[in-house]
């Protein structure tokens, strides 16, 4: 178990290193310059020169790559360019309305998504199949933006049920977080109905009903967590990418969470900023995926001999 843990620490930090390489190198060859975002639009060249040295603009990419590097490693991730203030300390400020928001996404989606999945499976080709296979192709289809738009038109503008925008209370939360669990609904829910009829299909199933066990115990016993390993992966793996990239959601409804925050500092050419946000989402979704290995064992200790 220990080597397991040490492996997959090992596996996160090359991780870390190579998403916080590929932003500073795609962020500096995009077009757009930060230092005349910070200028005025008659600043002159003299001024402008200034501003890239203050930045250390003027260095050659390696260099501006190295000098980064070495702050990284002693935690220092530098001021926004926007705000004049710590990366990080922005991020801190932002990262818990994202986590608030993921959260209650991913716990509606599981909520629902699990139980149709298995009502799927064991009610194989009836109408109960077919209805949550249809829900989660519409599910799966439909933009978030779009559906974003038409919770705030139908429920928030026609209705005047819920508030469009702001943050701090459950009327808030509810249509962006509905929004951002649509689409992780249909996902789980089929993936959930596949994984249990893989299952319901082994012989190990068959040798529990022909010794006569309840058809519950045989479900939720020896079907159920078999099924749910290949379940937990797939929230694991939608939970980072929630972390990391709810971004149309956030800017939909003005929620103040990472994703508005990112689009903000790309607005800005900010540097730092948008650094720090990406290896931010990486170690999040390096967090969430080491957690998912570590309930892999508890679920299954093979999995750690095998690995």
């Amino acid at each position: 178990m220990g080597r397991f843990i040490l492996r997959r620490l090992f596996q996160a930090l090359i991780v870390l290193i190579g998403a916080s390489g590929i932003a500073f190198f795609i962020l500096r060859v995009i077009p757009g310059d930060p230092a005349t975002l910070m200028l005025p639009e008659n600043a002159t060249q003299e001024e402008l020169h200034q501003m890239r040295e203050a930045m250390g603009l003027n260095l050659p990419i390696w260099s501006q790559y190295i000098v980064y590097f070495k702050q990284m490693i002693f935690m220092d991730f530098g001021n926004s360019l926007n705000r004049g203030v710590p990366s990080m300390e922005l991020i801190m400020e932002n990262l818990p309305a994202t986590a608030i928001l993921v959260f209650w996404a991913m716990v509606i989606a599981i909520v629902i998504a699990i139980p149709l999945g298995m009502l799927a499976a064991v009610k194989k080709n009836s109408l109960s199949d077919y209805a949550v296979s249809v829900l989660a192709m519409l599910g799966q289809s439909v933009p978030s933006y779009w559906l974003g738009m038409m919770l705030i038109l139908l429920i928030a503008v026609k209705w005047q049920l819920l508030p469009t925008t702001g943050y701090g209370s459950w009327n808030n939360l509810i249509l962006p977080a509905f929004t951002l669990a649509v689409y992780q609904l249909a996902l789980i829910s089929r993936l959930m109905r596949s994984s249990m009829l893989d299952v319901l299909h082994n012989d190990y199933v068959r040798t529990a009903r022909a010794k006569g066990l309840p058809e519950k115990i045989v479900l939720f016993k020896h079907v159920f967590k078999n099924a749910l390993i290949p379940t937990i992966t797939m929230i694991g793996l939608q939970t980072g990418q929630l972390l990391g990239g709810a971004i149309i959601t956030e800017y939909i409804f003005s929620w103040p969470g990472l994703g508005f925050l990112t689009v903000q500092s790309i607005q800005f050419r900010d540097y730092p900023m948008i650094q720090s946000l990406v290896i931010v989402s990486a170690l999040v979704f390096v967090i969430i995926n080491f957690i998912v290995d570590i309930l892999y064992a508890v679920i299954d200790r093979r999995i750690v001999v095998d690995s």
